[in-house]
């Protein structure tokens, strides 16, 4: 797979946050199809049904390692964003904060990592 593959394709974003002892902080997923794929400005995803109506998008560093062919099946979340069958790709990410306690007006810096090992998926409904 190369990146300029990914334009067109459905996929379900699972990312994991911790904070800097690595402590997990929460979990969210998201689906969506992938507009753009770029090494230098990442990958775009049109996020499936925006709560406002409005396109809503996510951005994903380039790195091809965090995604993984997806088993056929419908994909639920609990929060009912994520409501998709059979997309093309799973892909996680861990998001890690590297630098606690910023005060207000300041950045938290995260750095992304991708999760390099296939997801385990339960049996699809």
């Amino acid at each position: 797979m190369q990146l300029e593959d990914l334009p067109g394709a459905r996929c379900v974003i699972g990312l994991r946050y911790f904070d800097e002892q690595g402590q997990l902080l929460h979990q969210s997923q998201l689906c969506g199809t992938v507009e753009s794929a770029d090494a230098e400005q990442g990958i775009r995803v049109l996020l499936q049904g925006a709560a406002d109506g409005e396109a809503a998008h996510f951005s994903l560093p380039p790195a091809l390692q965090a995604w993984f062919r997806a088993p056929p099946g419908h994909y639920r979340d609990q929060e009912g964003r994520v409501d998709m069958r059979d997309p093309d790709y799973l892909v996680s990410w861990d998001i890690e904060r590297t630098r606690g306690n910023a005060g207000e007006g300041q950045h938290q810096w995260w750095r992304w990592k991708a999760v390099s090992v296939a997801p385990s998926v339960g049996a699809a409904q």
